[in-house]
């Protein structure tokens, strides 16, 4: 199956997304679609599978002409697109949302269904029960049911917007392995958008390269990563340096905690996080982190145990009382816990600006939300709605929501879905607030930045929690032993 994209163009009122692009997918290769946040990928990509609608060019399969107006036709005629941010129903259970847009009717055959999701969970050494609830799944599991949803539906040219973000090596290794028998064994055109480039590397046959809106360059792969780079962003990016920080007081000390997750039950932990540090939690999804991360903003409550803040005792307080005690915290899901949909960029000020007058002061949102757009490098409007920026840019705006003066920071996944660029932009912008004395805790799937930004390392694995009080002696390979339940 060939695809060819001609001649796309796309606009979003006074910013042009797509910029004049013609590509051409061949069948049994694996492609890339790179580019810095906001360069035009994921906008190219949902045109192709019928998300969205060009302004102007045209979409080929086989060299003949299709017009793709929703999700349904495209698959009809063999695209299919995971979404960086998963499009399912969190009210079904997993073999619900594997059944939908299946033929069958009303009554689908269930039974069939689940031997078949079965027989696909297998092959790619998912662990995703089929009568749980999606609303219960990590994003990452989110993305993997998406992943077989579409195979199910006999795709031939599947893409798949940062899939390997919240999944373990193992699981990313299986993913791999099958895309390439898929491609090699089967002839499936798989097109991977990624800011990951050792998974570019490792996978694809080929990349595009995008730069704001239009396409600057290909190259083959594999070559050096530093070309892509290049390409991407016209210059060669270096990795923020850290600069120790003296630790302070402490801020947040956890004691005998119990948490009772929806797999395991994570018992007697405790930690004395202080001023200035940094703490990476590492695991595979549904370790624990998560329940964690949260009971400790009081968006979950502990079965036991004690949690202070800067002395005092908020084991059961609400989330307002942390807010109000100077803990912030940043979920990964952005349009689901961070932000609010449908909302503009100065709502969400409006929303966070502090002051007792029964009336919003639009002025003082309007200059507020200016300000921090440009601190922040957010490329959006005031007026934007927040689910018009890409994922890089609603990152870098939910940061700049956070209160200026932190006691605790506590962040899921603070890269997820980011250039390299913008990842460093992210973490210069939190190592300046670790150097005011802000704590940091976060999760991330990148075992390359937990070891390098954390002064400690919390690893989650079946209900045990392994403290690493030395990054500097530890590899990514080591972490993942000890992730993998190696000690």
């Amino acid at each position: 199956m060939r695809v060819e994209l001609r001649n796309i163009n796309k606009s979003f009122g006074p910013i042009r997304a797509n910029q004049d692009i013609s590509l051409t997918f061949e069948g049994g290769r694996i492609y890339a679609i790179l580019g810095e946040n906001g360069a035009g990928k994921s906008t190219l990509m949902k045109i192709m599978s019928g998300y969205q609608s060009a302004d102007s060019g045209m979409i080929l399969v086989d060299d003949q002409p299709v017009e793709l107006h929703a999700p349904t036709d495209a698959i009809a005629h063999g695209i299919g697109m995971l979404y960086q941010d998963p499009l399912d129903f969190p009210p079904f259970t997993v073999l619900e949302n594997f059944v939908a847009g299946r033929p069958g009717g009303f009554l689908p055959d269930l039974e069939s269904a689940r031997r078949a999701f079965l027989e696909l969970v297998g092959r790619f050494g998912f662990a995703l029960d089929p009568d749980a609830y999606v609303d219960m799944l990590t994003i990452g599991e989110r993305q993997q049911l998406e992943i077989l949803r579409l195979l199910s539906l006999n795709v031939r040219v599947l893409v798949l917007d940062e899939p390997t973000t919240g999944i373990s090596a193992e699981q990313k290794n299986a993913l791999f392995s099958v895309l390439k028998s898929l491609a090699r064994d089967e002839g499936m055109t798989i097109i991977l958008v990624s800011h990951k480039l050792e998974d570019v590397i490792e996978l694809c046959d080929h990349a595009f390269v995008l730069r704001r809106g239009r396409l600057v360059g290909e190259k083959e792969v594999p070559c050096p990563i530093s070309d892509l780079v290049e390409l991407m962003f016209g210059k060669v990016i270096e990795r923020q340096e850290r600069v120790a920080v003296p630790a302070g007081p402490p801020v947040l000390i956890v004691q005998d905690l119990c948490l009772a997750c929806h797999r395991l039950t994570v018992e007697r932990l405790s930690l004395e996080v202080r001023a200035g540090e940094v703490i990476g939690l590492a695991g595979l999804d549904g370790s624990g982190q998560a329940e964690f991360i949260r009971a400790c903003t009081g968006l979950y409550p502990p079965e036991s145990g004690v949690i202070r803040i800067n002395g005092r005792d908020m084991t059961h307080a609400p989330y307002h009382a942390f807010r109000q005690a100077g803990v912030a915290f940043l979920p990964a899901g952005r349009l689901e816990e961070g932000l609010i949909h449908g909302m503009t960029l100065t709502q969400h000020f409006a929303l966070t600006l502090p002051g007792k007058a029964p009336w919003v002061n639009w002025i003082r949102a309007r200059q507020v939300t200016d300000e921090r757009i440009r601190r922040f490098n957010v490329k959006g409007r005031p007026g934007s709605p927040v689910q018009t920026l890409s994922g890089g840019n609603q990152q870098r705006f939910a940061l700049s929501l956070l209160p200026e003066q932190l006691k605790l920071l506590l962040l899921e996944h603070p890269t997820r879905g980011l250039d390299v660029e913008s990842a460093n932009y992210i973490w210069e912008q939190l190592l300046a607030r670790r150097a005011e004395g802000t704590a940091i805790v976060f999760i991330s799937a990148e075992l390359d930045e937990i070891v390098t930004y954390s002064d400690r390392i919390l690893v989650f694995f079946g209900g045990r929690v392994t403290l690493v009080d030395d990054p500097a002696h530890m590899t990514a390979s080591r972490l993942g032993e000890l992730i993998g339940g190696r000690v």
